[in-house]
């Protein structure tokens, strides 16, 4: 598994000089429902693919045509220059709006989770981790409703924890426990 996570976001003019945020699946036996994920840094595909595409070639080749949901993405262009030649993008509504999927004419089709840009550095490390997983059946929309999930537990938590303190958290005396008549500590 390959990871690269840098906790900034980038201007558009900057973003072919940022380390792609990226997790693939291992080489294995075991197909799975995707072959890993991306964190972009933006919703700018003309800005963010040329940087995806450079890194994924030295992988699995070169990449001709990527499709997406238009729903993440605010633009769709219809081409997108990657090292002097042409990346054919299109879009499709049926497609699940949290799934890129890159195709190459000789080599094959991959399926990578898109993390979107303004999430939490701890979330997106925890997608990164599931969607890499060998073999795994869960698909990019129920990767993202879990962390939904689990994202919302954490705030809780962190919620509940903010309220024990601010309201005076355990009962402590200087001496260590505060000694209560009748608690047994003296």
């Amino acid at each position: 598994m390959t990871t690269t996570i840098v906790d900034r976001t980038a201007p558009r003019d900057l973003a072919a000089e940022l380390p792609v945020r990226l997790s693939l699946t291992p080489k294995t036996t075991l197909a799975g429902q995707l072959d890993g994920a991306w964190w972009p840094y933006s919703r700018d595909l003309e800005a963010e693919l040329p940087p995806l595409a450079a890194a994924l070639e030295a992988l699995w080749g070169r990449i001709t045509r990527v499709t997406v949901n238009p729903t993440r993405w605010p633009v769709v262009p219809h081409t997108v220059a990657v090292d002097g030649r042409t990346l054919h993008v299109g879009w499709f509504t049926e497609q699940d709006p949290d799934k890129l999927i890159l195709l190459s004419y000789t080599v094959g089709r991959w399926d990578l989770l898109v993390i979107r840009p303004e999430t939490e550095p701890a979330s997106a490390a925890r997608l990164m981790a599931a969607a890499a997983i060998p073999g795994s059946v869960l698909t990019a929309g129920v990767l993202m409703a879990n962390e939904a999930v689990i994202g919302r537990g954490v705030r809780d938590a962190l919620r509940r924890e903010a309220t024990w303190e601010s309201e005076g958290g355990a009962c402590m005396s200087p001496f260590g426990y505060l000694s209560l008549p009748g608690n047994g500590w003296r």
